[in-house]
């Protein structure tokens, strides 16, 4: 179990939509909390608003998220909770992506929890108590969809991380554990996420609200029943945390699909050389 109430968090992408919702339940568990964000109108609003530290922070650059850490280590001494939130959501078709696209899409979403695990974790593992980190994927870590390729290609790149670092901390009986949120439908600002968008990164993706679209008969869940089901999901130290449960048809049907190619053809009998005997490949 980890221990959330007295402990200090620190939450990318905090001032708005899950990121604060997450905030706010860690401040109803009793932890201090750190919210980072690019957005500084609504970075202080909102951590006036919960009581929060705001910290102006550029997830995609890593020298901002290391002035993170030294901000938090300054001011508090320590961290425990990494909630590695930050994300943006615009779609387009793969087709339609420009390599400025994936430049800002990979720069924030993929790069932004490189930075954090690659800057907060050798803080957690010293941590007598270890610690805890939480990423925010999606449903699309899982499954992808049309307009999505850009989107699933970084959640399923973080659950790829996640799932290799959960095995490696407990190969090393590490008190450090990680957490992969895969929210469906919350009712955030995700759906005007151009508005953060750097100048010159300019190209295909475009904001889209997917509450009059492919996801208007969904069912909407608050940013603070998000966050509080994150929370729940950090103290029991749990793998994987879904938000939406009643989802899993879309994930088993993405599943099948990939169940159905390890069937469809017969094993070839043929078993070649392994590298460094003779015939087989040599580096």
């Amino acid at each position: 179990m980890t221990v959330v109430s007295g402990k200090v968090a620190v939450v990318t992408g905090g001032a708005s939509g899950i990121g604060r919702g997450i905030a706010e339940a860690l401040v109803e568990k009793g932890a201090t909390v750190v919210i980072a964000d690019i957005e500084q109108g609504a970075l202080d609003a909102t951590a006036a608003e919960i009581g929060a530290t705001p910290a102006l922070v550029d997830v995609s650059k890593a020298a901002s998220v290391e002035a993170l850490r030294d901000l938090v280590l300054e001011r508090f001494g320590r961290v425990d909770i990494v909630c590695l939130n930050a994300g943006i959501g615009p779609l387009s078709r793969v087709a339609d992506l420009t390599l400025a696209d994936w430049d800002w899409i990979l720069g924030v979403n993929l790069w932004g929890v490189i930075h954090g695990i690659t800057t907060f974790l050798p803080i957690l593992r010293a941590n007598p108590d270890g610690g805890h980190i939480e990423v925010t994927g999606s449903i699309a870590s899982f499954a992808s969809n049309v307009g999505l390729g850009s989107y699933a290609a970084t959640k399923m790149a973080v659950r790829g991380i996640v799932d290799a670092l959960a095995l490696e901390l407990a190969e090393e009986d590490s008190k450090v554990h990680v957490t992969l949120l895969a929210p469906g439908t919350v009712s955030t600002n995700i759906g005007t996420s151009s508005r953060n968008r750097p100048a010159g990164l300019a190209g295909g993706l475009s904001d889209v609200d997917i509450s009059q679209g492919v996801a208007s008969d969904m069912r909407f869940i608050r940013p603070i029943t998000a966050g509080r089901i994150t929370v729940r999901s950090i103290e029991n130290d749990d793998l994987y945390c879904q938000t939406h449960p009643d989802w899993w048809p879309i994930v088993a049907a993405s599943a099948e699909r990939v169940r159905a190619s390890f069937e469809q053809y017969p094993v070839m009998e043929d078993e070649g050389p392994r590298p460094g005997e003779q015939g087989g490949p040599r580096a």
